[in-house]
């Protein structure tokens, strides 16, 4: 039977310098171990001994490092070495399990995959399959600004119903097509983890029994986003130009145009006609799928002048401050600081008087037209060719297209005279 090293005290540990192991005592096989300098715990023990074919028993002794000295304690040694001891006669290899256990963590590394990462292949696969690029922006645009903030940088394994729930929670009321088509978008970014691996069980994205629940079904009335009068328009612009940045430029733009915020974030330089004062918009970004001609007047001409020298070099004219579009979060927030600041001046702010909400910027639309239905004897087709909206004659919507262009300059040229003067 092998002699018992003697059990060494944590004093005389700490007074072996010599190079080359050391049995300490305490559990049988665990040494100091000395290499210029360097000490560290060992534990040599046998592991996965049998009986080899003619009856021998093979014994692999493997040495198990437990640690740095001084940084384990002699007394810490000792205890590591008793449980992985008991483990080994409980029939457990160590070396094996720490092996199993790198693996699993290299597979659970390789399904790490946060939302935003498998958002963002989905999104190209999706351009792929996609014609219109005003949708592929939305699966972005959306995603960016209501789900990112909160889902982007978890792993999408660890994501469950609530969270999705939770994120959709604060637009699920006030913009409900909008929440439903991101829950539908989250959806397929699931479909498309579960496929790889990166999630595993029910996509709790699903609806029916899934998220149902959670939000539940809304039965409500449509209601138009809240405008501001017109006869308020001009304060605020004059308000507006207070504020620097592309942000107010491209809010601006958008009230004299008379466009969706959509088609003003993804306008580009070569889409602007400076000599006929005419922006073209491809039909790729218009909710028609038809080219739309917008006349510019002389305050928006001057509008992108003064921002021409500064953006002429991003694909937008109006680009985000790190690149790439614009979001509507970034004028919503903008209209809100406004109505703050006003609403602290006043006490009234920027309110829709018929529905006690502030303002939006699609609201300007409904302004533009309220305006132009009471303060003008312009053709009712022609203000709502300003709008892009679809008129039941197609013959006639044709016409406007093209005989009604200088109608709508003059329009135009009213509406940005009435805002701005």
């Amino acid at each position: 039977m092998p002699k018992k090293a003697k059990e060494l005290s944590a004093f005389s540990v700490s007074k072996i310098k010599e190079n080359g192991r050391h049995a300490v005592g305490g559990v049988d096989g665990l040494h100091l171990r000395i290499v210029d300098g360097s000490r560290a715990w060992v534990l040599r023990v046998a592991v996965g001994n049998r009986v080899d074919d003619q009856g021998k028993v093979k014994i692999h002794r493997r040495d198990i490092g437990l640690g740095s000295f001084p940084e384990v304690s002699l007394s810490e040694a000792r205890e590591k070495a008793r449980e992985l001891k008991k483990k080994i006669r409980d029939g457990i290899d160590p070396l094996q399990e720490k092996q199993e256990r790198l693996n699993a963590l290299k597979i659970q590394k390789h399904r790490a995959k946060t939302f935003r990462e498998c958002a963002e292949i989905v999104i190209d696969k999706k351009t792929l399959e996609l014609k219109n690029q005003k949708h592929i922006g939305q699966w972005s645009s959306t995603l960016e600004t209501y789900i990112y903030p909160t889902l982007g940088d978890l792993i999408i394994g660890t994501i469950n119903k609530t969270n999705i729930a939770t994120a959709l929670e604060p637009i699920w009321i006030e913009k409900n097509e909008t929440a439903k088509r991101i829950r539908g978008r989250i959806e397929s970014v699931f479909d498309y983890a579960k496929a790889m691996g990166y999630f595993e069980g029910d996509n709790p994205a699903e609806w029916k029994g899934n998220l149902e629940p959670l939000l539940g079904n809304l039965k409500q009335e449509s209601r138009p986003h809240p405008s501001l009068p017109y006869e308020q328009v001009n304060e605020f612009i004059q308000h507006l130009r207070q504020r620097k940045g592309i942000s107010p430029k491209a809010l601006e733009f958008a009230i004299l145009t008379a466009c969706r915020s959509g088609e003003v974030f993804g306008a580009k330089w070569q889409e602007i006609d400076f000599k006929n004062k005419v922006w073209i918009i491809p039909k790729e970004r218009m909710k028609a799928d038809k080219e739309h001609r917008v006349p510019l007047s002389q305050q928006v001409i001057t509008l992108l002048e003064s921002i021409r020298q500064y953006t002429q070099s991003n694909d937008f004219i109006f680009p985000a401050p790190r690149g790439g579009m614009l979001s509507d979060m970034s004028l919503t927030t903008l209209i809100k600081r406004l109505h703050e600041q006003r609403l602290k001046e006043n006490g009234l702010g920027y309110i829709d008087p018929k529905q006690n909400r502030v303002i939006t910027t699609h609201g300007f639309r409904s302004t533009f037209r309220d305006w132009s239905a009471d303060k003008t004897d312009y053709p009712r087709e022609v203000c709502e060719h300003v709008l892009a909206h679809k008129l039941p004659d197609e013959v006639e919507a044709a016409y406007l297209r093209g005989a009604y262009l200088e109608k709508r300059k003059a329009l135009m040229s009213d509406w940005a005279n009435f805002c701005t003067l």
